[in-house]
């Protein structure tokens, strides 16, 4: 009886170990309804086995939220969206799961720098299904009235680079006697700006000034005192009257503004819904530099008791050919794999553009974006950069002065040397 007992105990556990394994389900959390949409309408009908609970948390509480469950690892997800602002401190807290295996699988057919951003000391740690790099978006009507040509080939010349951005600028200036202003808001400029640097804002522990940004800063300087731009910050009303040709100065002239400086989903939630009645008078060229702005990566926990169900979801939303491939299609979101961006991109018109194929200008744009800069201590830099530009535009501070008093903040602020 006692060895019968035994066995019937012994096959018991063998079962429940091999056979009758319970489904952990996988919590994710997110501030965007975007991943809920992806999770709900593409993951779950495609994978119906598995058990998801999805919580949605304001952006501005995300964070808030998420620390105190990381610290004490109780109630903690196992599947988190990160932003693109935030990003960075998750990546370099060490409290996240190693997907470097996820990307070696997958590295082939991915773009380099959504990558480079979820990368810290060599492992992988946030992947992102989607690249948002940068662009120039100009009117058609006033390149043909100014430059002769709205061909984005022939006016990406007069975009080149910052010197011959410049001097377009005063072109514009002279051929409209005032009238025609580069861009609205020199805010358009901040993003674009940090894609100069050959170093970041940290390096061994000190604050690091690259060259790069005090020219960024002397660009600025010029472009002020010139009224090379409409004087507006960005995001302001002024700045959505510049892309309907509304925009006024301080003296109450209407300005024409030739341009923008937005990245991909710029294009749908800034242009389109703020100008509809310039529809088919935009066209866009990659501009000075490569650049990017904005983006949602995905990670895990460190500490999952799911980590392979994790794992498996963070693959299939930021590598699956069949996945991106539909959501690209549904969503017209540019995504971070090449193979299906390759496979699609000559597929698009887009009548807001005058019928320009922005899919396949954005993927040409995709490659000369770096992440490796990216730090998690950059919003704050971002923040005394602009104090410091501000700053000596307006003639409050020398270029120097600014700097310093940048330096002297942020070793405060980051207990840095």
């Amino acid at each position: 009886m006692r060895k019968a007992l035994v066995i019937v105990c012994a096959v018991l556990l063998l079962f429940s170990v091999f056979g009758c394994k319970k489904d952990q389900g996988i919590i994710v959390w997110s501030f965007t309804d975007e991943l809920e949409d992806m999770i709900k309408n593409y993951y779950i009908p495609a994978h119906p086995d598995v058990k998801v609970d999805y919580v949605m948390t304001p952006t501005e509480q995300f964070q808030s939220r998420l620390d105190p469950v990381f610290a004490s690892g109780n109630g903690a997800p196992d599947v988190i969206a990160l932003e693109a602002d935030f990003v960075r401190k998750y990546v370099e807290s060490g409290l996240l799961l190693d997907i470097t295996d996820i990307y070696e699988k997958n590295r082939q057919k991915l773009y380099a720098y959504p990558v480079e951003i979820g990368t810290y000391n060599g492992k992988v740690y946030g992947m992102s299904w989607q690249a948002a790099p940068g662009a120039f978006f100009y009117r058609r009507s006033l390149a043909i009235k100014y430059l002769g040509t709205d061909d984005p080939a022939v006016v990406q010349r007069y975009f080149s680079d910052f010197p011959t951005f410049l001097s377009t600028a005063e072109l514009l200036k002279q051929a409209s006697n005032g009238g025609c202003v580069i861009i609205g808001s020199r805010g358009d400029l901040t993003k674009v700006f940090y894609e100069l640097r050959s170093q970041p804002w940290v390096v061994s522990g000190r604050v690091n000034i690259d060259p790069a940004l005090e020219q960024a800063m002397d660009i600025a300087k010029i472009m002020h005192d010139n009224r090379y731009d409409g004087r507006v910050g960005q995001w302001s009303e002024g700045w959505f009257a510049s892309f309907n040709g509304t925009l006024t100065d301080e003296t109450g002239r209407q300005l024409e503004t030739f341009g923008t400086f937005l990245p991909t989903w710029g294009l749908h939630y800034v242009l389109k819904t703020n100008a509809p009645n310039t529809s088919g008078d935009w066209a866009m060229i990659p501009g000075p530099v490569g650049w990017r702005w904005g983006g949602t990566w995905v990670g895990a926990y460190g500490k999952t008791k799911n980590p392979e169900g994790a794992k498996a979801m963070i693959e299939w939303l930021t590598t699956d050919d069949g996945f991106l491939e539909r959501w690209a299609r549904d969503k017209g979101d540019v995504v971070s794999n090449s193979a299906v961006v390759n496979r699609i991109k000559d597929g698009f018109r887009e009548p807001f553009l005058g019928g320009q194929n922005h899919y396949a200008a954005f993927a040409e744009m995709i490659p000369n974006v770096n992440g490796r800069l990216v730090q998690a201590t950059d919003s704050t830099f971002d923040s005394l950069f602009n104090e410091a530009v501000t700053a000596y535009v307006q003639g409050e501070k020398s270029k120097a002065q600014a700097l310093d008093d940048l330096r002297t903040q942020a070793r405060t602020m980051l207990s840095l040397n």
